[in-house]
């Protein structure tokens, strides 16, 4: 069998070779949750408040066997309405979470949220809800175990009392934390919480180096009252830029203090912080940056179903007018209308049509809007 020659000629170019597939950018937002959370949402008559330990309208830690208690009597002493299918609305939860859900759902900042989820059913339902929503999950570590769970409670005036169980949850551990957690940021989330302590300082260690700033949340007036302490120092270390305090917290803050009222709990937390900011329910809130401070009034219309969330996306919010250069009053505005849209429905997780709700409101008081094209 002969052979075909081939002319004469330059030898044939290799295929170009492809380029590497870019890095997507970071987010413009990270939140640190070291234990992802599902929250159990439910309805109930105060009867039910008085067989759980602790003060109504706070949120202690509790076990996995209380919590398992509080749920099985949630079915006798519900609200809920006959056309629900359940007593019980289940999502993924945890403050930091609500806050960067709310970001990327509902203003379309990118955000990423940094921690580890079990794998059970509720680490899968978290990481699927926070994917749905366009949160980037590169910073959720996988790990066997539990996921943490949390009871919310919301009596008939909207009130609502939280349960975490995180003792035996997977979590993020503060070793496993790198500058790649960070890098690119501009923003840290964080919510206080003693038993997250380690890895909290070890995050805002790390993001400071990376240069970004840090905002934190009280997380609940029991944290600050038993653990006032650790909160100062973190305070007083100067790498809080940002810090949200309600009406509860901020009256802990000061505890003993001859004047303990939100304005001087502000006035503190601007010695420490570039902004600070103390909500207080109906009446709004105040917020201080530098020598400005600002009182902006409540949304009047706005009946509360469910509270649960409206301090998380207040701060949404806030985030969203800080990143767009917004004035502080009008950040206090944008987060105004974020904590009323999550008020009007069950649980921490703002419904389409209350976001469709809440750029009406943002419009009727002159906000820039977020591109809700896609």
């Amino acid at each position: 069998m002969g052979f075909k020659l081939l002319p004469d000629g330059p030898a044939a170019e290799p295929p170009a070779a492809e380029p590497p597939a870019a890095e997507p950018p970071a987010p413009l937002i990270v939140g640190l949750q070291p234990a992802a959370l599902i929250d159990h949402v439910a309805r109930v008559d105060k009867s039910l408040l008085d067989r759980v330990a602790g003060e109504p309208g706070g949120s202690i830690p509790v076990a996995i066997e209380e919590l398992e208690r509080i749920l099985r009597e949630v079915k006798t002493h519900s609200l809920s309405s006959p056309n629900d299918l359940s007593p019980v609305k289940s999502m993924a939860g945890g403050s930091v979470a609500n806050t960067i859900r709310g970001l990327s759902a509902g203003f379309r900042v990118s955000c990423g949220i940094v921690g580890a989820y079990g794998d059970d059913d509720q680490g899968k339902s978290f990481v699927s809800n926070m994917k749905f929503h366009g949160v980037n999950l590169s910073g959720m570590r996988l790990k066997e175990g539990p996921t943490g769970q949390c009871v919310c409670l919301v009596d008939a005036c909207g009130n609502r009392t939280m349960r975490p169980c995180l003792s035996n949850a997977v979590k993020l551990q503060a070793e496993e934390l790198t500058g790649a957690h960070f890098r690119g940021s501009k923003w840290l989330v964080i919510r206080y919480a003693m038993f997250n302590l380690q890895v909290i300082e070890a995050a805002i260690s790390i993001a400071k180096q990376e240069g970004l700033l840090v905002s934190l949340d009280l997380a609940s007036f029991e944290m600050v009252r038993n653990y006032i302490l650790p909160l100062l120092k973190l305070l007083q270390s100067g790498n809080i830029d940002l810090c949200f305090a309600n009406e509860d917290e901020a009256a802990e803050l000061l505890r003993g203090e001859e004047n303990a009222g939100p304005e001087a709990a502000l006035e503190f937390l601007g010695q420490y912080c570039k902004w600070a900011v103390v909500t207080l329910s109906s009446n709004g809130c105040i917020a201080k940056h530098g020598n400005e401070t600002v009182r902006v009034p409540a949304l009047g219309e706005v009946k509360a179903a469910d509270a649960t969330g409206a301090g998380d996306l207040f701060a949404s919010g806030f985030l969203y007018g800080l990143v767009k250069g917004l004035s502080l009053e009008d950040c206090c505005k944008a987060g105004s209308c974020s904590g009323g849209s999550v008020i009007r429905a069950l649980g921490g997780e703002v419904t389409p049509e209350n976001w469709k709700w809440m750029y009406k409101q943002m419009q009727i008081k002159g906000l820039t809007l977020p591109d809700i094209r896609n």
